[in-house]
């Protein structure tokens, strides 16, 4: 076997790399950019989505995602492109900075995102082969849903309050476990 046939092919091919170009996206994603009443106009779109004029740009749609959504929903709000890669636009520091219709339409779309039904009564809950198979009362109605056994399907976010997530990913806020009946807590022993 002669050396040249087993030549290192050069992985890095210098032509194509533009350091320039790397260095000024690296700069956009480290910008702190703030989304205020001064710089920004938010409308809703003929299909109920958002619409953002940022400064000097107009986006067709964009998507919001709270940065603390249980804690702090009204602060620190990212808004983000409506595509696959969602590269965030700016922050909201705090809603109030904004319109109060602005505000609503905010509101509404992180309702949509956020949706996260609050258990009011525990029916019944089940455990067999490994999966618990709930029956609950919700402010939105009646509701089965399954979860798996362990791991990270009940959360305990603070003192009394619980999330619940089932096998879809669907989330259940359960506020105050102690202002369940006995006989509800009793039910929810093995996963509490």
């Amino acid at each position: 076997m002669s050396d040249r046939e087993y030549e290192m092919p050069d992985l890095l091919d210098l032509d194509e790399f533009d350091e320039e170009a790397l260095k000024k996206e690296s700069e956009e994603v480290l910008e702190m950019r703030l989304i205020n009443g001064e710089n920004a106009v938010f409308t809703r779109t003929s299909g109920g989505f958002l619409a953002l004029k940022y400064k000097d740009k107009e986006y067709d749609r964009v998507g919001v995602y709270l940065t603390f959504p249980l804690t702090n929903p009204e602060e620190y709000i990212s808004v983000r492109e409506a595509d696959e890669k969602a590269k965030e636009i700016g922050l909201i520091q705090n809603l109030k900075d904004l319109k109060k219709e602005e505000q609503e339409m905010i509101r509404e779309q992180v309702r949509l995102r956020y949706f996260m039904p609050v258990i009011r009564k525990v029916m019944d809950v089940k455990d067999e082969y490994g999966y618990a198979y709930w029956h609950v009362q919700t402010d939105f109605g009646t509701c089965r849903f399954t979860t798996h056994m362990g791991g990270d399907a009940v959360i305990n976010l603070s003192g009394d309050r619980y999330q619940i997530t089932d096998i879809d990913g669907n989330r259940y806020e359960l506020p105050d476990f102690y202002a369940l009946s006995v006989m509800e807590r009793k039910k929810l022993d093995l996963f509490i």
